[in-house]
């Protein structure tokens, strides 16, 4: 006599048959998933190993630290570049979110800088041109972000910022300060923004620190207290090479207990020697 399927074995059978289904879809999503954070990763590691520019009168060194929740991916970088009037542009920002559509806009918003800076070296309007381009393209996300120039002839350096963390200083001299030059909005969020620019002769023997938020706050740690302890940081390691003190600078986000990126450039001028292009 023939075996005969039970409904029992019949829903058993269509369970199954989902499960695989279900299994299958997962299965996809992860591997695509892996391919995003893939290519977020690599756009990443580019944009981070970027050489310097090395400059006998001013030397400069990044460092970078990821998010210790979510992706080990994110959206905060540095850059520095020749601009076409042989000055230096400089920049460091933070693009909203923590994934990988906030790697992806970070490295747009590094070619849109550098891009812009062809056409004009003024911070001021480096910002303006960005952020407009930025609206256009309505990503639905916004960019923190400090623009620098450096005039090697005249060793000028003029900023604007656009809703970044402000910038600290410290001289040979023992001052210090926590430059809270005014700013715009961040950008992507607003067209026709303008943003204010200020100008510092760099004279003397100093550092000049550029830092995202994740360096210097956290939950329960306000930023005021950060920046306090990076300027304290400048203030006692501005002899040193640029390098070591954005290594200590960096690790002040291990106080902050901060579960975002965290990104510094350090600007180290006067009193240097000229160093070879293929020193690191």
């Amino acid at each position: 006599m023939p075996h005969r399927r039970t409904a029992s074995s019949s829903g058993t059978g269509e369970l199954l048959h989902k499960l695989e289904d279900l299994t299958g879809r997962v299965l996809d999503r992860v591997k695509f998933q892996q391919a995003r954070v893939e290519l977020a990763t690599e756009l990443q590691r580019q944009v981070l190993a970027a050489r310097l520019p090395v400059l006998p009168s001013l030397h400069a060194a990044g460092r970078y630290a990821p998010a210790r929740a979510g992706l080990d991916i994110g959206g905060d970088w540095y850059d520095g570049f020749t601009m076409p009037d042989g000055s230096v542009g400089f920049a460091i920002g933070d693009v909203q979110g923590h994934d990988v559509e906030a790697a992806a806009l970070m490295g747009q918003v590094r070619i849109c800088l550098r891009a812009v800076a062809t056409a004009t070296t003024d911070p001021a309007e480096v910002l303006r041109r960005t952020n407009d381009l930025l609206v256009s393209m309505d990503s639905g996300l916004f960019v923190t972000c400090s623009f620098l120039r450096f005039d090697p002839v005249t060793s000028e350096l003029a900023e604007a910022r656009a809703g970044h963390v402000p910038a600290v200083w410290a001289g040979a001299d023992g001052r210090c300060d926590i430059v809270l030059n005014d700013g715009g909005l961040p950008l992507g969020i607003q067209c026709g923004e303008t943003y204010p620019s200020t100008r510092r002769q760099l004279t003397g023997v100093g550092v000049f620190v550029l830092l995202t938020d994740g360096v210097v706050e956290g939950p329960g740690h306000p930023i005021e207290e950060g920046l306090e302890r990076v300027a304290s940081l400048a203030r006692d390691a501005w002899r040193g090479a640029p390098d070591e003190l954005a290594g200590r600078i960096v690790k002040v986000a291990d106080h902050t207990g901060h579960r975002d990126d965290a990104a510094v450039l350090v600007l180290r001028y006067g009193g240097l020697q000229p160093q070879r292009q293929d020193e690191g």
